[in-house]
């Protein structure tokens, strides 16, 4: 999976985000499921620009769960 495909399904989540946030009485379960994979595609994507940036394959970067994700400190 390169950066475009990360984006790709960051664009599709997002398009799904926004579609459930306009409904009146939205799937909630669902679009908690669709934050936290957004969370993923983002810190995938963080990480693969970050490895380019120095001098790494990108490619070594890899999805990590939903909870290491959701339980990183700002």
């Amino acid at each position: 999976m390169d950066d475009g495909d990360v984006l790709g399904r960051v664009k599709a989540l997002v398009d799904e985000e926004h579609t459930l946030r306009g409904h009146h009485e939205p799937d909630t379960a669902r679009l908690a499921q669709v934050e936290a994979e957004l969370d993923r595609c983002w810190d995938l994507l963080r990480q693969r620009r970050a490895k380019e940036e120095f001098g790494r394959n990108p490619d070594e970067a890899a999805a990590r769960s939903t909870r290491e994700v959701e339980n990183y400190r700002q």
